[in-house]
């Protein structure tokens, strides 16, 4: 034991002094390439640590994080990974504060320091979870896939529900009330096939569709009371272009809006939500409550129309304690005035802004290599291209935080194939920031992910009903609801 000591001793200083930064160093006037890219955006302050790596030449690579009164440093041979601990430390202490990034590397012997990467430290923390469907971006195959979440404060991930446990059949659109991990609903495709309502420790399943009804609800959206929750009802086919740049097509052939009373299990709709003359999609409400918004397009001949199809964001006005639409809707957005289409309108937590998505023409934008997200301000009816976010690739699947001041978004700029989750910031002035894709464990996470992130949700905290109590339900009998 007591020749074990010095040994350690020694092992223990050669390690502070691999951790201790170059004295001499020649400083250039270039960055060094770092992947992902955190330049210049904006972090929540409870963000997991941005474990990046660095691409630049080196044989060897020291690293500052460097803060105003505060600093840490790491040496690496490329991957950079931060202690959560010295992370959460630093950032916390930083709030609203500028943090750097230094980067050394040694290369045939000497070192060099490249010019200092620099973001900030937002005073407003993010949602602690992220829910999310991971599957396949083929066209056809969709036979595994699951919907999970992520603790965004560190790399925790566990599955909210897998199709495994259900006959690998397809579910989606997961949705949460007021990013309540509690009270959520996601649809069951084929077999087995309903709609989950989950509240607390209690799983239902409805069967969203009534003789009348075009086919069974997607889409959905709550009300902000919770008793409420508004669905389209849509035909959808998909078709796929041999030379198009888009290779696949997704549309509707009809499609109206409907409403569920979780409280009656009773459906209802009105003339204005479900017209034979026009199709109506993507409902979402207004913090209030008081209006729905939804896109609508004139009904055409499919598929041979596809291209003249072009949606408008439209809003009515929603009496609760009657249950009664108003007969005539106001348009936010005109696909007439702006020669493109308009889908998955989200509207930030005090019901001044509206995130959506705008597109050459159709109906499902993430397979739509033009489409952009545009911001619509509520009060003055101007919308704008959301440049500080937008790539030459498919921007779309968005979702505001519970306190209106971050987005999360997919993505597939990265490669073009597959979606990833971007978060951006979101200013008291109305403007956005350069976002930043979700942290992971390891810098080439993504690189090996065969898997699209799919409807990113916020939530404020985790899922605690198991997977196992969902996929008991799902086996059982759907419940059939009113009108």
């Amino acid at each position: 034991m007591k020749r074990l000591i010095p040994y350690c001793i020694v092992i223990f200083l050669l390690y502070l002094m691999a951790c201790t930064r170059p004295v001499d160093y020649t400083e250039v006037s270039e960055y060094a390439a770092i992947y992902p890219d955190y330049q210049g955006t904006v972090i929540p302050y409870n963000i997991a640590p941005l474990n990046f790596r660095i691409q630049a030449a080196g044989d060897k690579f020291c690293v500052r994080f460097v803060s105003e009164i505060d600093s840490f440093e790491l040496t690496t041979q490329r991957d950079v990974s931060i202690p959560l601990k010295k992370w959460r430390k630093l950032l916390s202490a930083h709030k609203g504060k500028d943090l750097q990034i230094q980067v050394f590397a040694k290369e045939n012997g000497t070192w060099k320091k490249y010019q200092n990467r620099v973001f900030y430290i937002a005073a407003e923390p993010v949602d602690a979870y992220l829910a999310y469907r991971l599957i396949e971006p083929g066209y056809a195959s969709w036979n595994k896939m699951g919907i999970y979440q992520r603790c965004v404060e560190n790399f925790d991930e566990t599955p909210i529900m897998l199709n495994t446990l259900t006959g690998e059949n397809c579910m989606n659109c997961h949705t949460f009330h007021q990013k309540n991990p509690d009270k959520m609903l996601f649809h069951l495709r084929g077999k087995h096939g309903g709609t989950l309502f989950a509240q607390h420790s209690e799983v239902k399943k409805v069967n969203l569709q009534l003789p009348w009804m075009v086919k069974a609800g997607v889409y959905p959206r709550w009300h902000p009371d919770g008793r409420y929750v508004a669905f389209s009802t849509n035909s959808t086919t998909q078709g796929f272009l041999a030379t198009h740049t888009n290779k696949i097509e997704v549309y509707d052939t009809s499609s109206d809006i409907v409403m569920y009373d979780t409280e009656k299990n009773r459906i209802f709709s009105a003339g204005i939500l479900r017209s034979e003359n026009s199709y109506e999609t993507f409902p979402e409400w207004s913090p209030d409550g008081r209006y729905l918004y939804f896109c609508t397009s004139p009904a055409l001949p499919m598929p041979n129309s596809y291209k003249e199809l072009k949606y408008s964001l439209v809003r009515v006005a929603f009496d609760p304690a009657t249950e009664t639409f108003a007969t005539e809707a106001d348009t936010l957005v005109s696909a007439w005035k702006t020669g493109k289409s308009v889908s998955m309108p989200r509207v930030s937590v005090d019901g001044k802004y509206l995130v959506f998505c705008q597109f050459d023409y159709g109906t499902f934008p993430i397979w739509h290599r033009e489409n952009d997200l545009y911001l619509l301000n509520t009060v003055t009816g101007e919308s704008e291209n959301m440049a500080e976010i937008n790539s030459n690739e498919t921007d779309s699947y968005h979702s505001w935080s519970s306190n209106g001041r971050w987005l999360v978004f997919s993505s597939r700029r990265l490669d073009g194939a597959y979606t990833r989750p971007f978060i951006a910031y979101f200013d008291t002035d109305g403007k956005f920031h350069k976002p930043f894709l979700l942290p992971q464990k390891t810098p080439d996470y993504y690189d090996y992910l065969m898997e699209s992130y799919n409807i990113p949700e916020w939530i404020t905290g985790k899922v605690e009903v198991s997977p196992y109590q969902l996929a008991q339900t799902a086996w059982g009998e759907a419940i059939m609801p009113t009108e």
